[in-house]
């Protein structure tokens, strides 16, 4: 055999670059490899800037600063599985920090992101790919992007991965996007319920409640909540309610459970199943009080409806309610108020709560939770509007002082609804007086000066609903409520306004506060607004009416009339007729000027006198028996009251000599005497037309005998009576309708004119 000979080794290809092995100890370098077109550098390079991202927020952005988003966003869709994945991944840890989402936001990554959500993608991809989105579906435009570039299909397909992390990054990304109106309406196209149902068997409490709370929100829709009832998820929440373990989901769970409770569909299933009783029993024995706040919470917002109210009457959710008006928790306290308040809408229900929950309203009123009262006092304020027995059971539990007491809260809502309480109660006449008792007036001085209209508007109607006493009345003069009541007159609130006038009615029902009101400006600002169509109202026009009725020496001043209603007493004066515009002064106002050639103003403080009962005896006589205060006289009793006052006055003057009596030196003589413009009626002995048409009408009233008095021009007045004549042929019983005259007091005392008639135009007039 011939020697081996040793085969020699070829060289390689000198167009060929030997493998190189880099150790790159900086970033930096890194991030210029993802511009390589070899796709194990590039492989390579995004895997090793995935483990510096990794280890801290401060690394990724270094790797922003370096520009390594831009390159890695043209190499999510690269055509190398691994490279793709790798860059993928990057950018899943990367988007959490600000400033990397708001270039990704630039860059406009979405579209992109969402194809990779393709089920022929690898699963890390998916599980990264969701992880950015979910990060990024925090800003509300890129929700916006995401429902536009159609992600929500895939996303919803995704809930179905065996990945854990790629079913609780797309449920997380979901849950973001639902709280936008737009995703939410299209998840019920896409049969999302079912996923999330499933995912409620997660072996991860976080995947658990991330579809809990996608279901909480989704399920305020009423089609969803049929849904969610059609795939038996009412079971499925009820279930988790009575699974222990999973205590950390009930919260959640109840908040799904509670949107259902709004729709009547999902309420009777629920009524049904028996499972509306569980959910009652498992709230009332829970000691977790986010669970009860938040049931409490969701039977108010649902009992707005009538339906829904009778069939929670029915399962006796009052029990439950009241049972958590006993919970040592403000925030539990609060929100079974406000349920209580919302099913008072039913009658059932009104009255279950008045035995046992009114007591218990009624001690929330001493909290010292600013929250709490304001619930409890709304919760009483429904519960006595129309309920005359509820309204009993809140004296009973002596609520009334701390209702007083409430009238000085720091809540709007909570004062308007104390005075609303009070004006329930006060329709019942003992617990009025004991209210009023109770200082109310002087409490509700202040919220009459509130600047929310609900308080005013309140306060207004209560000051109207105890008004009514005159005790009352002088308790709000004192405590300077008044003012602030007339100030609510030029309320732009239409019920302000007409509450204001209702006051302001019931107010002026005794002199002193009627002057008083009128001083204070109602007279003219009621004049104001009931010479407008749109503001005026039988409100506005009572109080004008009242306010002239009880301060009748302004009314005669103003008008120029006063009807036989309106009976003159002491303290009457009259000053002639004012112009419009021109302030209406008091009688110490008055008393205040000096001396001036003005007219007198004439003054009425009589007392008994042997003359006045005189006339009043014989107006009382066999002749004439008429009872006090009617409308009609006889005509023998009108001569003998006229024949009175013109002897009084001067007796009577021959028309033609009418100029020569001198009455105005007379008056002049007086004031003078007197060193002011006032003049006692009673020191006048030679009056004209005006003096004696006054002193005929307050002889007329008291002695309780209709008699108007009006004013004409030039000092004229006159007396307006209506007599009844004597039964024809003395016909017995017959009864003829009173006639309206004119009473001559100036020229043939006595003589009655008709009205209408020549002569009876001839003495009014000159």
């Amino acid at each position: 055999m011939g020697k081996k000979v040793k085969k020699e080794v070829e060289p390689p290809p000198k167009d060929v670059f030997d493998p190189l092995l880099i150790e790159s100890k900086t970033a930096a370098t890194v991030v210029l490899m993802l511009s390589s077109p070899e796709e194990e550098v590039l492989a390579k390079a995004c895997d090793a800037l995935y483990k510096f991202a990794s280890k801290g927020d401060e690394n990724k952005v270094t790797l922003l600063g370096l520009g390594a988003v831009e390159h890695l966003y043209k190499l999510i869709s690269h055509e190398d599985p691994i490279v793709r994945r790798n860059a993928i991944m990057i950018f899943g840890i990367m988007a959490s920090n600000h400033d990397v989402k708001k270039l990704l936001r630039e860059l406009d990554v979405t579209n992109s992101l969402i194809s990779r959500l393709a089920p022929e993608e690898d699963v890390v991809i998916h599980e990264f790919a969701t992880l950015c989105l979910a990060h990024m579906a925090v800003e509300h435009t890129t929700k916006v992007h995401i429902f536009e570039q159609g992600g929500l299909e895939p996303l919803i397909r995704l809930l179905g991965s065996p990945d854990p992390d790629v079913q609780k990054n797309s449920v997380e990304c979901i849950y973001l996007l639902v709280q936008d109106f737009q995703s939410c309406a299209a998840v019920r196209g896409l049969n999302v319920i079912p996923p999330l149902l499933e995912l409620l068997k997660s072996e991860y409490p976080v995947i658990q409640l991330l579809a809990l709370k996608t279901l909480e929100v989704i399920s305020k829709d009423t089609e969803t909540r049929i849904t969610l009832g059609e795939n038996k998820g009412l079971e499925c929440l009820l279930k988790i309610l009575e699974t222990n373990e999973f205590s950390d989901l009930h919260v959640e769970a109840l908040a799904v459970l509670g949107n259902c409770l709004e729709d009547v569909h999902a309420l009777q299933l629920l009524q049904q199943t028996g499972g509306l009783k569980k959910l009652l029993s498992f709230v009332e024995v829970s000691t977790v009080t986010d669970i009860q706040k938040n049931t409490a919470k969701a039977i108010a917002k649902a009992a707005y409806d009538s339906e829904i109210r009778k069939i929670l009457n029915e399962e006796e959710v009052e029990k439950s309610l009241i049972n958590l008006l006993k919970i040592d928790n403000d925030g539990v306290k609060v929100a079974a108020s406000q349920a209580i308040s919302a099913m008072c809408e039913n009658s059932a229900t009104k009255r279950a709560f008045g035995l046992q929950g009114i007591p218990q309203l009624v001690q929330l009123l001493n909290s010292d939770s600013e929250e709490v009262k304001e619930a409890a006092v709304t919760a009483l304020a429904n519960l006595t509007t129309a309920s005359p027995g509820n309204a009993s059971a809140v004296a009973e539990a002596e609520g009334i002082q701390p209702l007083v007491n409430t009238l000085n809260a720091q809540r709007d809502q909570a004062i308007a609804n104390a005075a609303t309480t009070l004006t329930n109660l006060a329709t019942q006449e003992l617990f009025r007086v004991t209210i009023q008792g109770c200082s109310v007036m002087r409490a509700l001085a202040e919220p009459l000066r509130s600047t929310n209209s609900q308080v005013q508007s309140k306060a207004a109607f209560a000051v109207a609903a105890f008004g009514c006493d005159a005790d009352a009345r002088t308790e709000l003069r004192n405590a300077g409520g008044l003012q602030p009541l007339v100030e609510l007159l030029h309320s732009k609130n239409a019920e302000v306004r007409r509450n204001a006038c209702l006051a302001v009615t019931v107010c002026a029902s005794d002199e002193v506060t009627a002057v008083e009101l009128c001083r204070l400006g109602a007279l003219d600002i009621l004049e104001e607004i009931n010479l407008s169509i749109g503001r005026r109202n039988k409100f506005s026009e009572a109080a004008l009416e009242n306010l002239y009725d009880n301060n009748l020496s302004q009314k005669y001043s103003q008008r120029g009339y006063l009807s036989s209603s309106n009976i003159i007493t002491d303290g009457f004066y009259d000053c002639g007729q004012i112009k419009p515009g021109v302030k209406f002064l008091s009688l110490e106002e008055l008393s205040m000027q000096e001396l001036t050639d003005r007219r007198a103003i004439i003054f009425i403080n009589a007392k008994p006198r042997e003359d006045v009962l005189a006339v009043e005896e014989k107006a009382q006589d066999s002749s004439y028996e008429q009872t006090p205060l009617s409308p009609a006289l006889s005509r023998k009793s009108s001569r003998e009251k006229t024949r009175f006052v013109a002897n009084k006055m001067g007796g009577s003057i021959e028309r033609d000599k009418l100029h020569d009596f001198n009455w105005e030196l007379h008056i002049s003589e007086i004031e003078f005497e007197l060193k002011r413009n006032i003049v006692p009626i009673g020191k006048v002995k030679k009056g004209t037309f005006y003096h004696r048409a006054l002193l005929f009408k307050v002889i007329a009233d008291r002695i309780g005998i209709g008699c108007s008095l009006v004013r004409g021009e030039y000092n004229r007045a006159w007396n307006e009576v209506e007599l009844v004549d004597d039964s024809p042929q003395g016909i017995a019983g017959l009864l003829l309708p009173p006639q309206e005259y004119i009473v001559d007091l100036m020229f043939e005392p006595g003589f009655l004119m008709k009205q209408g008639s020549a002569e009876a135009d001839q003495y009014k007039h000159i």
